[in-house]
């Protein structure tokens, strides 16, 4: 997403200032932020199904590359929205300006996914979509749910020819498959890259500061601009939503580019459709992972397990006990099983609870004192952002940018 505001040459704190956790990559959805110039955030691409799918093991045939292009680059939408920040101006009151970005046709009824900080700080009357050659046109903001960075906007089918992409499964991709991106990076509209499938299963922070899991990794050239846009398989099926870029302290792409598995929108888009958000369960625990020494120090059988670093909410008033800091894990509870999901890293924790509902009630297995312990926890609703100890867990030598 690109944001083109009306005061000075200013960063934006919202999201090209959001640090995720790993490896140190930035929300590629602001940049920055500048009168006369506006930057684009590239996205991409379309999902159907070709005969002649793209060859993972010699690369992406530009033969299947064009069909798949010419099929699907028209569901492939340019969004633009007038955003006003929280982030005060150097003049002061509301900071406003243009956000850019990309989102794709999911139906023939009107409804386009795209990332919601593409959309943040924007309302329904601030939003135009354009697919192609065709005339933009209003789209109203049916929800969005800054946890997963994920937006469902809606448009009257009755002004715009559609063509909704097929939706693939992100769970069946595996590291070195192909990977296709379309959107409009810069602001040069319907551009499309290749690249492989270079991870999986990473986890970025979305633009409120909770972690998303079982995210793609793609070294198709994604930039500013292609926030919200689809990446595809060799097919041309969506498997995920393009919204971060690791930058190594720039703004532009350096071959690491983060999608929202598509598997997930899967889940979140129903519900934003019939109650414009979601309400996240929600445990109230910072964590770390185990180490060896650490697992010595606190008597834990086995380099398993979640070190519990601070405690809020549910796991407050549960009993759970943090380390004496960030730091010091002296006396902390390590959390190794949840609803009798095994716990073997942090990230497990959140896949555990994905399921539930604020107000259900969990098991959670624990090591305090070298013993095997056991509490129920009634899970709250989470917060609308992440508390300031959950943030900023690693970085350094650049960032993750959210796509505009």
């Amino acid at each position: 997403m690109t944001k083109t505001p009306t005061s000075a040459y200013i960063a934006s704190g919202v999201v090209g200032g959001l640090v995720a956790v790993v490896i140190g990559a930035i929300l590629i959805g602001t940049g920055a932020i500048n009168t006369t110039e506006t930057k684009t955030v590239v996205s991409g691409g379309g999902a159907i199904t070709d005969a002649s799918p793209v060859s993972s093991d010699s690369g992406p045939a530009g033969g299947a590359v064009h069909r798949i292009y010419k099929r699907v680059g028209p569901g492939v939408a340019y969004v633009e929205a007038n955003v006003r920040s929280s982030t005060p101006s150097l003049f002061g009151g509301t900071q406003q300006g243009t956000a850019t970005g990309s989102g794709f046709a999911l139906d023939k009824r009107g409804d386009i996914l795209t990332n919601a900080h593409v959309v943040e700080g924007a309302t329904s009357k601030d939003v135009t979509v354009r697919f192609g050659k065709q005339d933009p046109v209003s789209a109203t903001i049916v929800g969005r749910d800054p946890s997963t960075d994920l937006a469902v906007l809606r448009v009257d089918p009755s002004n715009i020819k559609l063509r909704p992409l097929v939706l693939g499964d992100s769970g069946k991709v595996q590291v070195g498959d192909s990977a296709i991106a379309i959107g409009n990076p810069f602001g040069l509209e319907n551009t499309v890259t290749t690249g492989i499938i270079s991870a999986i299963q990473r986890s970025i922070d979305s633009p409120n500061g909770f972690s998303i899991d079982h995210v793609l990794q793609t070294d198709a050239s994604i930039n500013p601009g292609n926030s919200g846009g689809p990446l595809l398989d060799g097919h041309g099926r969506v498997i995920g939503i393009n919204a971060q870029i690791a930058t190594g302290g720039n703004n532009g792409s350096v071959g690491i580019g983060f999608a929202i598995p598509i598997n997930t929108a899967k889940q979140v888009v129903p519900q934003l459709e019939k109650s414009g958000r979601i309400a996240h369960a929600y445990i109230g625990v910072t964590t770390t992972a185990v180490s060896k020494s650490t697992a010595s120090k606190l008597h834990v059988p086995g380099a398993h397990g979640a070190v519990v670093v601070a405690v809020t909410g549910p796991a407050r008033k549960a009993g759970l006990h943090p380390g004496r800091s960030q730091t010091d894990f002296t006396g902390a509870d390590v959390i190794v099983s949840v609803s009798g999901h095994r716990i073997s890293a942090p990230d497990d924790i959140a896949a555990a609870i994905a399921p539930k509902k604020p107000g259900d009630t969990i098991q959670i297995g624990f090591y305090r004192g070298g013993k095997l312990r056991a509490i129920t926890l009634t899970l709250g609703e989470r917060p609308s952002t992440a508390p300031s100890s959950s943030r900023g867990r690693g970085g350094g030598g650049g960032g993750i940018l959210p796509f505009p």
